[in-house]
């Protein structure tokens, strides 16, 4: 038979913990400053955006074959939700952390723990409001969205969902991080560093490994800021979510292991590494899973479809040998157009680098600047990075022909030549008004207090 505090803990109302979570986030001044800040960032970035896609539009529309590079995507939904990507890396930590700082601070955290609510319900319950703060974060830039769409603009549905969500999933790793770093950290100043010593260290991983070989390249896609990027290019990575999910789950479980006070530091710190061992094993299988679909109106991401078709059928292993060093422009041309598509495409690609992994290799290596292709014990070189004679040059290694192109409507662009200096009116004046009025809203007295709700539902 259970105890009664087994059973009232299974029975514990989740509603008023959450509410109380809420108030707590939408009652500190963090929150509501970063909303302030947001405005004028994100409506600079979408005048900003608007005028330059304008210009581009202009020049189309007296060369209408340059109409096919405008993309919205790139032109102005990217640049708009990069300032919540920047707000969110420098100023949401401080938000998240107030979910468990201000309780260890006024010692509330002790009276929680003494409810009959598991760490799992109260780690939820803090994670829900973490995520409502980010909903509420994501409006200016959401709103430049809606002005875009009012201004007679495109947008494409499949890639600024999957842009969308890109951004969902970084706030909530942001955010796990954060609550891990509070719920470890006796202050509030200690949370912020260690949260920002992940944030801004990602930075510092993008611009000093990126595209380094070998281990320093595998150190590199740590980084946090390796979330985004496919998604602002319009791939929807399935093993890219699944090691983020597992990353924020993993944060998340770390904080509760590290929240609950009296345990013992030994027991927490052999939990946490046999949790850190589960999200690294997580993390590696699903660094495995290849498969991704490309989202954008143009198919970008892809080779055409009959190549794909064709090449997905190819039952071998095909060995690319690159002889270019990473830091060279052609190396980096020939991942985007035709290593990566390939990938995606084909069931069995390997690929490695030769003898050019320095610029300094160039002069000792002879083949240098050549691409092997191995398939079916036959071989090829080439200088290419264009997909047009690559594709044909592993059909004729595989002795299979070239298939006929299916029929496909070509991508037309979207040019759009838009006055966006009415909208600075929403970003500088109306929507800082209906921010402070919720500002003000929140800091009503409350109506409802969690212990009372509890014995009210367990009496």
């Amino acid at each position: 038979m259970r105890s009664p505090e087994a059973h009232r803990a299974k029975t514990a109302p989740f509603v008023p913990l959450l509410a109380k979570e809420l108030r707590e986030i939408a009652g500190g001044r963090a929150l509501w400053i970063m909303l302030l800040l947001l405005c004028p960032l994100v409506g600079y970035s979408f005048f900003q955006a608007v005028s330059l896609y304008g210009e581009s539009s202009a020049a189309a529309q007296q060369s209408p074959v340059l109409a096919v590079s405008l993309s919205p995507l790139d032109g102005v939904l990217v640049p708009s939700f990069g300032a919540l990507y920047v707000a969110v890396t420098l100023l949401f930590p401080f938000v998240a952390i107030r979910a468990v700082n201000h309780e260890k601070e006024t010692g509330a955290l002790r009276l929680l723990a003494q409810l009959p609510y598991r760490t799992s319900t109260l780690i939820a319950a803090k994670s829900a409001a973490v995520l409502v703060a980010w909903l509420l974060a994501s409006v200016p830039a959401l709103s430049a969205l809606f002005v875009w769409l009012l201004l007679g603009g495109h947008v494409g549905p499949d890639e600024t969902l999957n842009l969308l969500l890109g951004h969902l999933l970084y706030g909530c790793l942001v955010g796990a991080i954060a609550l891990f770093a509070a719920a470890v950290a006796d202050s509030a100043a200690t949370a912020a560093i260690v949260a920002l010593a992940f944030t801004i260290g990602s930075w510092v991983l993008d611009f000093s490994l990126a595209g380094r070989p070998g281990l320093l390249d595998l150190i590199a896609r740590l980084s946090l800021t390796q979330v985004l990027r496919p998604f602002e290019q319009g791939l929807l990575s399935f093993g890219l979510i699944a090691g983020h999910i597992a990353a924020i789950a993993g944060f998340a479980t770390l904080a509760g292991i590290w929240l609950r006070p009296g345990a013992r530091t030994t027991v927490r710190l052999a939990r946490s590494a046999v949790c850190l061992l589960a999200m690294a094993l997580v993390i590696g299988a699903a660094t495995q899973v290849r498969t991704a679909i490309d989202v954008t109106e143009e198919r970008r991401n892809s080779l055409p479809a009959a190549d794909e078709r064709l090449l997905a059928t190819l039952p071998g292993l095909l060995t690319v040998t690159v002889h270019l060093a990473v830091e060279d422009p052609r190396y980096a041309d020939l991942q985007r157009n035709v290593l990566q598509k390939l990938e995606r495409a084909m069931s069995y690609v390997t690929i490695r680098l030769g003898g050019g992994r320095q610029a300094a290799a160039a002069e000792s290596d002879a083949h240098y600047g050549q691409i092997e292709y191995v398939y079916g014990g036959r071989s090829d070189m080439s200088r290419s990075t264009s997909p047009r004679e690559i594709v044909p040059l592993i059909y004729a290694l595989a002795g299979v022909a070239r298939p006929e192109p299916l029929p496909s409507a070509d991508y037309p662009g979207y040019p759009l030549v838009a006055n966006a200096g009415p909208a600075l009116v929403w970003f500088f004046g109306a929507l800082p008004v209906v921010i402070v009025c919720g500002w003000l809203w929140s800091r009503r007295p409350p109506s409802v207090q969690l212990v009372s709700s509890y014995r009210g539902g367990s009496s």
